[in-house]
């Protein structure tokens, strides 16, 4: 059996948030949000559990918990390019693997974690991974805001859309509530990355798509310019991330029960 090899979890976390002022340092259960999604994935098997921050106030605050943070610049137009930038701070070997786990995720499950970085090792031919699960819910398949990945024979993504992809010529007419989908059945994107740090410190570089740009959607950049991104597959659906006030509200009650 191949050894198992070590990775690195960094957490981008931004201070500013249009829906969500200040969210990284939102209390869940008298602690800031950040520092719950560190002590999160600080359960997987990752050597070093690490925030890329954009304010000092963030890392102040993980230091005060005993979490790492880094200072990172203030101008990055998204989370890989603030870990590109950690990535180059820390001085990791190409070859690193690094996990990159949402600031916004304080229920992401440790062991997806794990499974991310392990299909991106055991897959030399790809640059990146991530993570998919079955939907069952009619609403989530044609919710835009729901992203949907279809797969290769050695699951490896083709695409990811807004669209409810993919779509079957008979039968979409009677998709209903409450509807069965035809085999094969959609996919859901989790947002969990895990990179070769080489790669990630290349991916700021790199020519936006336009793909990339008409979707919103940051990881057809990879698929656009030919490589590939290996795609765990798990039945379990992701812990509810915070995006809103309500989101917030939901989750600090779940830590609020005894």
């Amino acid at each position: 059996m191949t050894a198992r090899q070590a990775f690195t979890v960094l957490i981008p976390a931004r201070l500013a948030s249009s829906r969500l002022p200040n969210k990284p340092l939102a209390d869940i259960g008298g602690l800031p949000m950040v520092v719950r999604v560190a002590l999160q994935a600080a359960k997987s098997e990752a050597t070093q559990c690490i925030v890329a921050a954009d304010d000092a106030q963030i890392v102040a605050a993980c230091e005060a918990h005993g979490i790492r943070a880094l200072l990172t610049g203030t101008r990055h137009l998204s989370g890989s390019d603030r870990l590109a930038e950690a990535c180059a701070l820390l001085n990791l070997a190409d070859t690193s693997i690094v996990v990159n786990v949402q600031g916004d995720e304080p229920l992401i499950n440790p062991a997806l974690i794990n499974a991310v970085a392990l299909e991106l090792q055991t897959r030399p031919d790809c640059v990146m991974s991530t993570a998919a699960h079955p939907l069952s819910d009619v609403t989530d398949f044609t919710n835009p805001n729901v992203v949907k990945v279809v797969l290769d024979k050695r699951q490896s993504a083709l695409y990811f859309s807004r669209a409810p992809i993919p779509w079957w010529r008979d039968g979409m007419a009677t998709l209903d509530v409450g509807t069965e989908f035809p085999q094969p059945g959609p996919l859901r994107h989790i947002g969990i990355y895990a990179y070769r740090a080489g790669f990630l410190r290349a991916f700021p570089h790199l020519e936006p798509a336009p793909l990339e740009t008409t979707e919103s959607l940051e990881q057809l950049r990879v698929l656009w310019h030919g490589e590939r991104i290996a795609v765990h597959v798990t039945n379990q659906a992701p812990g509810a991330g915070v995006d809103t006030p309500e989101d917030l509200a939901r989750v600090q009650r779940l830590f609020s029960k005894p």
